[in-house]
C-alpha cells in the first residue's frame, strides 16, 4: 500500500511538471490575445440615447392618491432614516405603492418635507374590510437629506399625517 501511494505521488508530480497533454492543467492551453472590434469607452454618468425613433418612452406612473394615511413612522438607520408610511386604499387590489415628493427635487421648503402617498388602484374591485386594503411603503433618506428638515408630512385624499423633529 505504501509503495503504490509513493509511486502515485511521484508520478503525479512528474506529470504536473511536464507539458504533456495528459496534464490536466494543460487541457485548455494558454490564453492568447484575440483582435476585437474597437471598444468604445462608456461613461455611466451620461445617459444613453434612444437606439431608435420607434422606441417607446417609459410608461407614466398611473398611481392615484390613497384615501387615508393611517401611520407615519421615522426609524433611525445607519447613515439616515427610513420613512415608513401605512395607508388604506379605497378598494382592494391596489399595488405599486409610491411616496411621491411634493417638493422640488425632494428638498424641504421652510423645513417641511412633503410626500403624497400614491398607488395604482385597478377598477372592478370591491371595498372589503380595512385590513385587506392596507398598504405600506418606505423610503430611505440620508442624514444630509434630513439636515434642514423639521417636519415630514404625508398627504392622503382624506387628510395628512406629519411628524416633527424634537
Amino acid at each position: 500500500m505504501r509503495k503504490s501511494l509513493g509511486v502515485l505521488l511521484v508520478s503525479t508530480m512528474i506529470l504536473a511538471s511536464c507539458g504533456s497533454r495528459f496534464n490536466p492543467v494543460n487541457w485548455f492551453g494558454r490564453a492568447e490575445k484575440v483582435e476585437t472590434a474597437s471598444v468604445q469607452e462608456i461613461n455611466p454618468l451620461i445617459p444613453r440615447k434612444k437606439d431608435s425613433i420607434f422606441q417607446r418612452d417609459d410608461a407614466a406612473y398611473a398611481g392615484e392618491i390613497i384615501a387615508n394615511v393611517t401611520e407615519l413612522k421615522i426609524e433611525r438607520a445607519s447613515g439616515g432614516a427610513v420613512i415608513r408610511v401605512k395607508g388604506v386604499a379605497s378598494t382592494q387590489g391596489a399595488y405599486d405603492v409610491l411616496l411621491k415628493p411634493e417638493n422640488e427635487r425632494a428638498l424641504p421648503v421652510d423645513g417641511v418635507l412633503t410626500f403624497t402617498l400614491l398607488a395604482v388602484q385597478p377598477s372592478g374591485f370591491r371595498q372589503g374590510p380595512e385590513r385587506s386594503r392596507e398598504l405600506t411603503v418606505a423610503v430611505f433618506k440620508t442624514d444630509q437629506d434630513l439636515q434642514s428638515v423639521r417636519t415630514i408630512r404625508v398627504l392622503g385624499a382624506n387628510g395628512a399625517l406629519q411628524v416633527r423633529r424634537r
